[in-house]
């Protein structure tokens, strides 16, 4: 792009509009651009280039015109939240133009009596527990990044957290949208009401889609009652194997809200950054929550205690005093934390059947032995989402090559087992390489519905599908 060229955008960005206020806050300074490059997926492995422009919408007026003023100047849009993505799916493109929601934070509505909250997509997800809490409901989607990360955020990569068990995961709590198209109309789709089948559910193919389709400008989403007071387990066990075991008969047998996985090299380094007086020499720690209130949740984890033990387990934990539940489950907070301080991480998001668990656990072991890395497993056993993650050390070129080498296995391993290539954080550009796989027939599908939302490429081209 021409320096003229660039000049007529920027000026056409900032002026202009339904409302004349252009298309928000314009940022051009080179060093405020270059933060806007990426998100946190691994640096070493995934691209990133230089934006012409960021701007900062507050309404979705504005968002209107930034998409018509790059559709104009034949520009790609790369729609960012906070940036804490996983997937280099808000990592920019050369001069492409960043629609950031990260000033669009109003709570429009939050209504009790429908069980319901309607918000802008920069909404931190923490903020809207806090709204919901103050009405006495419960927004129950929390990923691990639930104190910074945007609800669109959540919205473009379907992102599901520690309670997503029982729960779901975002798509589970959403009931409509307004969306920014391509051509710059704003349309809504999905209803306020808990149920509805008329038409396509074009909210659902929305939620997930990485910001290839639209940008999402607001969202209502489902609210519940808040849960009874948890009683927690914590079960240590001498192999992953007879963790596995655990988990299929505590999944099979019983609803927890939490079901949670930290292997030998996760604990090791949680016990370095932050002791925890965890055992190091066991081979997994699993934690379990139920939420049942009462006595009753206290039956329910001495259940899987009892399970938990004819699989094996070494020790079994549990307690219904609200205080020490917490305390035992601060470990698995702190487990990607950890081992960041070990290394740049490559932290993947591979999913499986439930009943593959076993075999996924004993093949990351493998994995890791045959390329020589480092890989720290926790995830979310509930569901069979995992995240082994690789620790490496970027500024090495071999290290980075055995850690991609890894990392391809690890999500080659997953499909082999049935399961997917991403539970929660996304395409991106990570991934991309091993959608078609995955997807089989349908990949063109998929495409095919790219095309009819947007034509000309305009959103996040080279992302998700």
């Amino acid at each position: 792009m021409t320096a003229a060229a660039t000049a007529r955008l920027l000026d056409d960005l900032a002026t202009g509009g339904s409302a004349g206020s252009g298309a928000g806050d314009l940022v051009t300074d080179p060093e405020v651009l270059a933060s806007y490059q990426r998100d946190q997926a691994a640096p070493a492995l995934v691209p990133a280039g230089m934006p012409a422009a960021v701007v900062r919408p507050r309404t979705t007026a504005q968002v209107q015109h930034a998409v018509r003023t790059a559709a104009a100047h034949n520009i790609p849009v790369v729609p960012r939240g906070a940036g804490s993505g996983l997937s280099g799916g808000a990592n920019a493109i050369d001069r492409c133009l960043i629609v950031s929601t990260e000033l669009m934070t109003d709570v429009t509505e939050v209504d009790g009596a429908s069980l319901l909250a309607t918000v802008q997509p920069g909404l931190v997800n923490a903020q809207l527990r806090e709204a919901a809490e103050r009405e006495g409901l419960f927004y129950a989607p929390d990923p691990a990044s639930w104190e910074f990360s945007t609800i669109g955020g959540n919205i473009a990569t379907n992102a599901g957290g520690l309670c997503c068990v029982k729960y779901g995961v975002t798509r589970d709590a959403l009931l409509g949208l307004e969306l920014v198209l391509a051509d710059g109309s704003a349309v809504r789709i999905g209803r306020r009401a808990r149920k509805g089948v008329a038409g396509y559910d074009l909210t659902s193919l929305i939620c997930g889609s990485e910001g290839t389709l639209g940008i999402v400008t607001e969202a209502t989403m489902r609210l519940i009652p808040p849960p009874r007071s948890s009683a927690t387990l914590a079960a240590s066990f001498p192999t992953l194997g007879s963790a596995g075991a655990a988990i299929q008969k505590i999944v099979r047998n019983s609803t927890p809200s939490v079901l949670e996985l930290m292997d030998r090299t996760t604990i090791q380094a949680v016990e370095a950054m932050a002791p925890q007086e965890l055992d190091e020499t066991v081979a997994a720690l699993l934690f379990a929550r139920s939420d049942l209130g009462g006595s009753a949740a206290l039956r329910e984890v001495d259940r899987m205690a009892a399970w938990c033990e004819e699989a094996g387990a070494t020790l079994a934990i549990t307690t219904d005093e609200e205080a020490e539940g917490r305390m035992l489950m601060a470990a698995r907070r702190l487990a990607y934390p950890a081992l960041e301080r070990q290394g740049a991480t490559l932290l993947d998001d591979v999913g499986v059947p439930l009943g593959q668990i076993p075999a996924l656990l004993d093949g990351i072991e493998t994995i890791a032995q045959q390329h020589g890395v480092l890989i720290g497993t926790f995830g979310h056993a509930g569901d069979g989402n995992m995240h082994p993650t690789i620790v490496f050390d970027h500024h090495d070129p071999d290290a980075v090559a055995r850690a991609n080498e890894a990392f391809v296995a690890l999500v080659r391993l997953a499909l082999s087992l049935g399961g997917t290539v991403t539970g929660e954080h996304g395409v991106g550009l990570l991934k991309r390489d091993f959608l078609a796989a995955e997807l089989g027939d349908a990949h063109a599908l998929h495409h095919a519905i790219k095309r009819a939302l947007d034509p000309h490429g305009l959103f996040n081209p080279g992302k998700g599908i």
